[in-house]
């Protein structure tokens, strides 16, 4: 297994507070929103996020090649900023990297962000570069089992992951149903790189123990895209509250068990939140070992969901506090999959 060297975050420059999303929700849709919509828009846990673009942009027409000009232009200057950062905090130039993963669902480029790096960032013409395109909120967990196989590989390579998304190009001002404007007040923009490593010299880094996944059938109804005239359409299920309690924590115990740790083991665990109804199902899970999630909820507060970022935001304020106990992962996407790991944050068990 390989160890966490580092991880850097990065967010756009346009912030926009939960009140203002709102505002911006009543002036679409011409009308002021139902009370109860609001009541659920306003209660999400979220205070603020970061969004591609200035609120107004999300009120005009848009098309493909609009929404990708934009992946392009942010998603490149985020992802040039997480991976520079992330290489500075692991004292590790472009060149001694081998491999770079790029996790999005929100966008795609041909060439991809990994192979235009390698000029503008000055990695090795030789690094191998692996887009991965579908994991959605559960991409960056996923993206961490992959960056561990990789680092492993031979005698062992240095590899950058970066996680990049911007939710806000889904966002279609024509079709502000309840769906739509309910995902509109929950997803935001962000991007994170991680550094992983599995050569020689490693000793006391946070070092990942293992990972699983399951993904369940008759479930592809419950989260995803489906491609739509102007972008991508999103798909998203009422009941991923209702799925942690009956499915994932199943799952999550069995996976516990496998690594021979109890729940009261674990430190604060580093969850993706997918929105505060999905918060309070975890919280429930872990306690009464686990007294609360308070960093996911922040993260949620101040970043809201974005997608497969958001579970290194959370993993990054809970290594700054050096926990002494291992941290759970959790994450959940399209499939409908579940992504579990565990880190040892001072190394090996």
């Amino acid at each position: 297994m390989s160890v966490l060297k580092s991880i850097a975050t990065a967010v756009p420059d346009h912030r926009i507070s939960q009140a203002e999303v709102l505002a911006v929700l009543a002036k679409a849709r011409g009308a002021a929103l139902p009370a109860r919509l609001e009541q659920i828009l306003g209660n999400s846990g979220i205070e603020q996020r970061y969004l591609a673009c200035e609120a107004d942009y999300y009120l005009e027409p848009r098309s493909w090649t609009g929404r990708a000009a934009i992946y392009d232009q942010v998603g490149t200057k985020l992802a040039h900023k997480a991976a520079g950062d992330a290489l500075g905090k692991a004292a590790l130039l472009p060149s001694d990297i081998d491999a770079i993963i790029l996790i999005s669902t929100t966008g795609t480029m041909t060439p991809s962000i990994p192979s235009r790096m390698i000029e503008a960032m000055g990695f090795a013409p030789s690094t191998q570069t692996i887009p991965v395109f579908g994991y959605g909120c559960a991409g960056s967990v996923l993206g961490l089992r992959l960056a561990n196989d990789l680092a492993a590989a031979g005698e062992g390579q240095n590899v950058l992951m970066i996680s990049l998304e911007l939710c806000s190009l889904s966002y279609d001002y024509s079709q502000f149903d309840k769906k739509n404007m309910i995902a509109t007040a929950l997803f935001a923009d962000g991007c994170a790189a991680a550094v992983l490593s599995a050569k020689e010299g490693q000793a006391g880094a946070p070092g990942f123990r293992a990972f699983d996944q399951k993904t369940w059938p008759d479930t592809r109804d419950m989260m995803g895209w489906d491609i739509g005239a102007t972008g991508f359409d999103l798909v998203l299920a009422r009941d991923i509250p209702t799925f942690v309690t009956n499915d994932f924590v199943p799952f999550c115990d069995a996976f516990l068990e496998a690594q021979g740790v109890e729940i009261s083991d674990l430190a604060e665990p580093a969850c993706h939140p997918g929105g505060g109804r999905v918060v309070e199902a975890l919280e429930a899970y872990f306690a009464p070992a686990i007294a609360g999630i308070p960093a996911t909820r922040e993260v949620l507060r101040q970043h809201g969901n974005m997608s497969s970022p958001t579970v290194l935001f959370v993993l990054e304020r809970l290594l700054a506090e050096k926990p002494d106990k291992p941290i759970l992962l959790t994450a959940l996407g399209p499939g409908f999959t579940a992504a579990v790991g565990i880190l040892d944050p001072q190394g090996a068990a």
